[in-house]
């Protein structure tokens, strides 16, 4: 017989811990990947006219989509709403625990519930049922057991098992959930066509993001305005003009007639200028301007200035209003300053 004190142990068991037992980390990462992969794969399979059913009543649906779960079913129940909610699709989160002790009053009559428990057993869920029911509030459920009880007490189902976790133990929540979550995207990405979700749907949900201020950055809130115009009458001495250039700082000056822009002049104007006149001093910015130049209007979005000004290889743009009237300047400075790229 053999006798280990304390210290024995922990050398054995911290050896055992640090020591690779069979496969390398590598390969049981490329493992875990292809068991979540082939679980989610084995979803399509259950894309039936029931998942379109659950989908029309989505989007039918007057109030929000509820989603409840409990521990990591909660997790992806969160994510599956901030998807719905940014999406077109008004979705909350509730935690069952939470609603247990009043906080089922954010549910209403228009609303529709989707529940999310892989054992279908989740007691924190059961005890809601009953209210919800009350409320005739529609129920679908994403479960790993189609005989479980908040399956059967569901309006619609669907079936997220799995043949195994990738935890070695088949115990921790892994395969499991990121199929859940998978088909809690199919359903959020359902509605965008179900809703005609668009681009500039998305941006007003997302006003801090980089897509936001894209699509919602107007060129008049950005654009150089008033006094900040660099402006000269045709008749002005090109000297003069880059004096005007000089001090608004914006690579361009703009050329005016009656108050209606007649041509710009730039820094790659001023270039070729020197490159082909002797006669400097005796030029006036008319000689020398660009006519029938780009520009834009203050209620587009600062993107199309951009595109424009990216399509034709600009630095700057004047702004005008629909009578042709000066009322701003742009360069790309001013995109950059927005963080438009």
């Amino acid at each position: 017989m053999h006798y280990y004190n304390i210290y024995n142990l922990l050398y054995i068991t911290n050896t055992n811990l640090t020591e690779p037992v069979g496969k390398s980390l590598i390969e049981i990462a490329k493992a875990v990947l292809q068991t979540e992969a082939e679980s989610v794969l084995a979803l399509q399979e259950r894309i039936d006219d029931n998942f379109e059913k659950i989908c029309n009543t989505l989007k039918g649906c007057r109030g929000k989509v509820v989603l409840i779960g409990m521990g990591k079913s909660g997790h992806v129940a969160k994510k599956i709403s901030s998807t719905m909610a940014s999406t077109g699709t008004p979705s909350f989160f509730l935690h069952p625990g939470e609603a247990g002790h009043g906080d089922l009053g954010m549910v209403t009559r228009d609303d529709v519930a989707i529940m999310i428990s892989y054992s279908g057993e989740a007691d924190e869920i059961l005890a809601l049922l009953p209210g919800i029911k009350r409320m005739n509030v529609p129920i679908i459920s994403l479960t790993g057991n189609v005989k479980s009880s908040i399956a059967k007490s569901s309006d619609f189902h669907l079936d997220v098992s799995v043949d195994k976790e990738a935890c070695p133990n088949n115990l921790a929540p892994t395969s499991s959930t990121t199929a859940a979550l998978a088909m809690g995207d199919a359903i959020a990405v359902s509605l965008i066509n179900a809703n005609n979700f668009t681009p500039e749907d998305f941006a007003m949900s997302h006003p801090s993001g980089s897509l936001g201020r894209r699509l919602l950055t107007l060129v008049s809130s950005i654009m150089q305005s008033g006094e900040d115009i660099p402006m000269v009458l045709k008749d002005t001495l090109l000297i003069d003009s880059l004096i005007v250039m000089s001090e608004k700082a914006l690579g361009m000056v703009l050329v005016t007639e009656n108050g209606k822009l007649a041509g710009i002049f730039t820094d790659g104007d001023l270039r070729r200028t020197l490159e082909s006149n002797t006669e400097f001093q005796k030029l006036t910015i008319e000689d020398v301007m660009t006519k029938d130049c780009k520009s834009i209007e203050p209620q587009e979005p600062a993107s199309m200035a951009m595109q424009m000004m990216e399509k034709y290889s600009l630095n700057s743009m004047p702004v005008v209003d629909s009578n042709n009237n000066i009322v701003g300047a742009i360069n790309m400075h001013t995109l950059i300053q927005a963080k438009l790229f």
